[in-house]
């Protein structure tokens, strides 16, 4: 309906240009919306403002004419405007017809699933990368709002006709990965009868117990040193007064020297593939999928080349032994090291590489969901571009709030290293993967989550997942009892009776269905699925609203009928707005 006005204002716009009310060359934006009282109407547009200086008019007075246009060619389409009003300095409020209101209800009937779908990011290849957790450990509770968020923003951007790609980049590669490696080395030591004080930087969850003992079953001895020899000469832990920094960067050292390059690759490779294996099960359980896992060891090549290219273009420079790249010439608080003084490359120098890659790949716009903790790579990596040659707009980064866990009124401590975290998996296995996925997307992704256990279990109007999927079964369940009374639905007999909805609130809801196809594109181009959540909520709240205050099955045939066709409508968009969402639609509960 909005285009549909907004071609009437367009078309009146044009009769006054060519009857030199208004300079043939001006080209106004055309901006129509929803009214917030029902009272102004359904929508309302600023048009008459617009246009009033160029028009030599004053508002008010240009909005009378533009009025008359409109409301003639309406009356030649036989449909849409039931009238117009003139509103402050002179605002025009579009009142629309009941035909018109209702109009929606056989447009969505025949899209189904495709309703609301668009072609706004149509030749658009995005790529979305999201959740990229070092396979260190398990998922927890804090992953699971990244990756509801990013599969979310992924499928309303393909909802919205983006040619979407979604990516885990897996950190394979690394000091990270090596205290890992170095962690399950010094817990199969332990299962091999050493004792010693585990180091306080290491990783210390069951995980580690469970990939160091398939390691001792399947290898027996192969990787055993004594302990004295392990630990000898090794700089103290920070308990002792050292440094664990320094401590478990020679353990590292020790370990590789010990067992060598190719067993250590062993070791490394079982706890990144027990990990990363467990990553994927868990983010496919929880309905999550990804075109392509990118691996950083693939980019060993690429990471040399780029630094290259940044030295020969005068983006680098030597201190201290190291290289630096200078991203204070583009913003950034200060400089950054690219290869550390012992000859190995940092984090950051993949990231380079690894977003290069991106854009080689032709990708229009690349979307990177981190956590909130990552706040002060955005301008680094956006400086690298710039020094690249390549155009920074073309990232968005989006933060992700942690999602705080609560137990009643008891905080959940997480921490990967030390073990004590709630696992995403138990997450799901406690309030389900729909209150889940849902929870995790209500709230802006920047702004801070507590995420309520109790209340995500609970099955009442206060649980908004549970209320929404209530409405959909609520509408499934009228079909049970039509068929309990040996009867059923006639969609074409409702649609035929479509003006036996008179009521004020059947008018409401068919109008906020009909609103659902700019909610969604509003929600893809703005990255912002919460958008949809309350949207989804406010029209059960509706529905509820109007069950519960008239009868569906009714004598009147074409009534009930009409009113069920209706249900049916609000149905449908529900459950479309619900996948978009990676939540299930019941039809019953």
């Amino acid at each position: 309906m909005k285009d549909y006005i907004a071609g009437l204002i367009q078309s009146a716009v044009d009769t006054l240009k060519e009857s030199n009310e208004l300079p043939a060359d001006i080209s106004p934006k055309i901006s129509v919306d929803n009214t917030r009282d029902k009272s102004h109407g359904d929508f309302a547009s600023n048009i008459a403002l617009v246009l009033a200086k160029p028009a030599g008019k004053q508002p008010r007075q240009l909005a009378v004419r533009l009025c008359e246009l409109i409301i003639e060619q309406s009356a030649a389409d036989g449909k849409g405007i039931e009238k117009t009003e003139i509103a402050g300095p002179g605002f025009i409020n579009f009142f629309v017809s009941s035909a018109s209101s209702f109009s929606v209800i056989p447009e969505i009937l025949n899209s189904g699933e495709q309703y609301g779908r668009s072609n706004a990011g149509k030749g658009k290849k995005v790529q979305v990368e999201f959740v990229s957790a070092n396979p260190t450990g398990p998922l927890h509770v804090g992953h699971g709002r990244g990756a509801a968020y990013g599969a979310s923003v992924a499928d309303l951007l393909s909802a919205a006709g983006f040619d979407v790609h979604r990516e885990y980049y897996v950190n394979d590669a690394g000091r990270q990965m090596n205290i890992l490696a170095t962690s399950v080395w010094l817990r199969y030591l332990e299962l091999q009868g050493e004792q010693f004080t585990f180091p306080c930087n290491g990783y210390k969850g069951d995980y580690v117990f469970d990939i160091a003992r398939e390691l001792s079953e399947k290898y027996q001895d192969k990787f055993a040193h004594s302990a004295e020899t392990v630990f000898l000469n090794i700089p103290d832990d920070e308990p002792a007064g050292g440094d664990k920094e320094v401590h478990i960067d020679a353990l590292i050292a020790r370990c590789k020297s010990l067992i060598g390059e190719s067993d250590f690759r062993i070791v490394f490779d079982s706890g990144l593939d027990g990990i990363a294996g467990d990553i994927k099960d868990d983010l496919g359980g929880f309905g999550v999928h990804y075109q392509n896992w990118f691996s950083e060891r693939s980019l060993s090549d690429s990471i040399d080349d780029v630094i290259q290219q940044l030295q020969d273009s005068g983006h680098l420079y030597e201190k201290e032994g190291a290289l630096w790249f200078r991203s204070t010439e583009f913003g950034d608080d200060k400089d950054r090291v690219v290869k550390r003084d012992n000859g190995e490359t940092t984090y950051f120098a993949s990231d380079i590489a690894y977003h290069k890659n991106k854009f080689e790949r032709g990708f229009t716009q690349v979307i990177n969901i981190w956590g909130a903790d990552h706040h002060g790579y955005i301008a680094r990596v956006k400086a690298a571009l710039q020094a690249l040659g390549l155009n920074p707009d073309q990232l968005t980064v989006k933060l992700v709030q942690f999602a705080i866990l609560y137990r009643g009124s008891e905080r959940v401590q997480m921490s990967t290293r030390s073990g004590s975290f709630v696992t995403l998996r138990e997450l799901r296995e406690e309030v389900g993967n729909d209150a889940a996925r849902f929870f995790y997307v209500t709230r802006k992704a920047e702004q801070h989550m507590d995420f309520d256990l109790e209340l995500a279990k609970s099955e009442s109007k206060d649980n908004p997942v549970y209320y929404i999927q209530y409405a959909h079964a609520r509408i499934c369940s009228v079909l049970k009892k039509l068929a309990e009374q040996d009867s059923n639905w006639d969609k074409e007999n409702g649609l035929a009776n479509i003006e036996k909805l008179t009521l004020e609130n059947e008018r409401d809801l068919a109008s906020k269905i009909a609103k659902y196809p700019e909610v969604l594109t509003n929600c893809a181009i703005n990255l912002e699925p919460h958008v949809l959540t309350h949207y989804l909520k406010e029209l059960a709240s509706d529905f509820h609203s109007y069950y519960n205050s008239h009868k569906m099955i009714v004598e009147d045939e074409g009534l009930r009928n009409a009113r069920i066709t209706l249900g049916m409508a609000v149905k449908q968009v529900i459950a479309n707005g619900l996948n978009l969402l990676g939540v299930s639609a019941p039809e019953e509960m």
